[in-house]
C-alpha cells in the first residue's frame, strides 16, 4: 500500500498536473493507462452502489467519448457484475484503439442496454453517473453533450460525477456554458482547483477523493498544497 498514491484532501491538482501525473505513471512506472482507468472506475462504482442505499433500483451511466466516458463504461461493468441493474446513455462513440473503446466493447459484449440521450431526463434509475467530461474540458459545451448535461440536471435523480461535474472548468470552477449539478463527486488523487470555488462547490456536492493506484511520489511531484492554491488570485478561498 505504501507505493500507491494516497488520496489527499490537502493536495490540489490542476488540469496540467493531473495530465502529467497520469502520463508519468504510465511512462516512468509502466502502469498501463487502462489500469489507472480501472482503479478510478472501481472507486466510482463503490460510491454509486453506496448511493443506491441498498435498494433494488438501478443506475444510469451517461458516457462521453473520452477518458471520462471510458471510466463510465468500466463503472458500468463493475456495477453489472455486482448485480446492479444498469443502462448507459452514450454521447458519441469512443475513438478506436482507446481505453474507452476497450471498455465500451466489453459492455457491448456483456449486452448492457444502451438508451438514447432523450431517455436521461425521464429515467427511473435511482442514480445517474455523469461520465461525460473530465478535467480536460476547456471549451464551451454544445450539441449532444450539452443536451445530455441538461437532461441529467432535469432528471431529479441523485447524480454522481466522475472527477469533476461535466461542463465545469476544472481549473477555474466556472460552468462552460452548462454544467452538471451533482449530488456527489468522486475526484481522483487530490482536489481540483475548480472544486474549491463557490460555483464549483455548488456543482460538485459532496466531494470524495479516490486513489487511482499511481505511485505516491507523483502526488508529491505534481500536487500543490491546498493552503497555497486557496490563496491563489484565480481562486476564492472556501467559505
Amino acid at each position: 500500500m505504501n507505493n500507491t498514491t494516497q488520496p489527499s484532501a490537502a493536495t490540489v491538482l490542476d488540469r496540467a498536473a493531473a495530465r502529467a501525473l497520469d502520463r508519468a505513471a504510465t511512462e516512468e512506472f509502466g502502469i498501463p493507462s487502462i489500469i489507472l482507468m480501472e482503479n478510478a472506475a472501481i472507486a466510482v462504482a463503490r460510491e454509486a452502489f453506496d448511493m443506491r442505499h441498498g435498494g433494488e433500483d438501478g443506475v444510469l451511466i451517461v458516457c462521453g467519448r473520452g477518458n471520462n466516458g471510458g471510466d463510465g463504461w468500466a463503472v458500468t461493468r463493475h456495477l453489472a457484475n455486482a448485480g446492479t441493474p444498469v443502462t448507459v446513455a452514450a454521447v458519441g462513440d469512443p475513438r478506436d484503439g482507446t481505453d474507452a473503446a476497450v471498455n465500451r466493447a466489453i459492455c457491448d459484449r456483456m449486452g448492457i442496454p444502451v438508451v438514447s440521450l432523450g431517455a436521461i431526463a425521464t429515467t427511473d434509475q435511482c442514480v445517474v453517473v455523469d461520465a461525460v467530461f473530465g478535467t480536460g474540458l476547456d471549451r464551451s459545451v454544445s450539441g449532444p453533450a450539452a443536451d445530455a448535461i441538461e437532461a441529467i440536471n432535469a432528471s431529479g435523480r441523485s447524480v454522481l460525477a466522475v472527477d469533476v461535474p461535466s461542463g465545469l472548468d476544472a481549473d477555474l470552477g466556472e460552468p462552460l456554458g452548462v454544467a452538471v449539478v451533482a449530488t456527489r463527486t468522486v475526484t481522483f488523487v487530490g482536489l481540483k482547483p475548480g472544486l474549491l470555488t463557490p460555483a464549483g462547490r455548488a456543482h460538485a456536492g459532496e466531494v470524495v477523493i479516490a486513489s487511482i493506484g499511481a505511485p505516491a511520489t507523483l502526488t508529491e511531484r505534481f500536487g500543490t498544497p491546498l493552503s497555497a492554491v486557496a490563496t491563489a488570485p484565480f481562486l476564492r478561498p472556501p467559505a
